[in-house]
């Protein structure tokens, strides 16, 4: 008898221990605790510690942080027809605890999913140059597309970033060839202007000598010490302009 009684008495202590365990919660700073009571949402709780009725009220709880994934390479084709491999990086995080719990079974797999998937809608959607050379446009609408879809699990999502393009090789052959040719482009236009200014110059100077008869002659002048200094040569030296127009003047007179 009074063993059954010490057995009955050890037993309501550890029911008791057991109940006291399940009345309250620890939750940490980064954690929420969706409270189901009866099987109904009561509210969120945490961070901290909590009440809780045992055997009727219970906790599933929610990390807040923000999670960093990396996306699997998918394989898909852009809006000019060139298959392209991309892979991402995606960080997003959970805002509402309550929604993540009720709205979505696995909440971090369906906002992969989704990204995923909106990662080969926003490539079909875009031409390979622009996914080239304007990858931010491509990264903010896969992220406001992926925003509007998680938005409904209480999810939001911080950036998504496209972080490798593989091409076809055939296609980078075809795209180092066009930026040669465009480099070329550039240099023969380069020289031109050049020329074209090289010789407004000269036809200024021209217009300038014509202007002043003893222009020429200074100019023909510093010609010479010019080479005398640099050269050691024999020079021959012409008549000055103004005796050759003196001389042509008397000829039509």
């Amino acid at each position: 008898m009074l063993g059954a009684f010490s057995g009955f008495l050890v037993f309501l202590v550890i029911l008791f221990l057991v109940l006291a365990s399940r009345t309250f919660g620890i939750n940490q700073e980064y954690q929420r605790g969706v409270v189901f009571r009866l099987g109904r949402v009561t509210g969120v709780k945490g961070p901290g510690w909590f009440w809780l009725i045992p055997l009727i009220d219970r906790v599933v709880k929610v990390d807040l942080r923000t999670i960093t994934f990396a996306l699997a390479t998918q394989e898909t084709v852009t809006r000019d027809g060139v298959a392209v491999k991309v892979n991402a990086v995606l960080w997003f995080r959970a805002v509402d605890p309550r929604l993540v719990v009720i709205s979505v079974l696995d909440w971090q797999g369906a906002v992969i999913q989704a990204a995923e998937t909106g990662m080969r809608d926003a490539i079909g959607q875009s031409d390979l140059d622009q996914m080239l050379k304007d990858r931010v446009a491509i990264n903010a609408r896969l992220l406001d597309l992926l925003g509007r879809t998680c938005e409904q699990w209480g999810v939001a999502v911080s950036a998504v970033e496209i972080k490798d393009l593989d091409i076809p090789e055939q296609m980078q052959r075809a795209i180092a060839r066009e930026a040669e040719a465009i480099r070329e482009k550039r240099a023969r236009i380069i020289k031109a202007e050049g020329e074209q200014q090289a010789a407004q110059t000269l036809a200024e100077a021209a217009r300038t000598i014509a202007a002043v008869p003893g222009a020429l002659e200074l100019r023909r002048l510093q010609t010479l010490s010019e080479i005398g200094v640099e050269h050691n040569s024999t020079i021959i030296a012409m008549f000055p302009t103004e005796l050759l127009e003196a001389a042509r003047r008397l000829g039509q007179g």
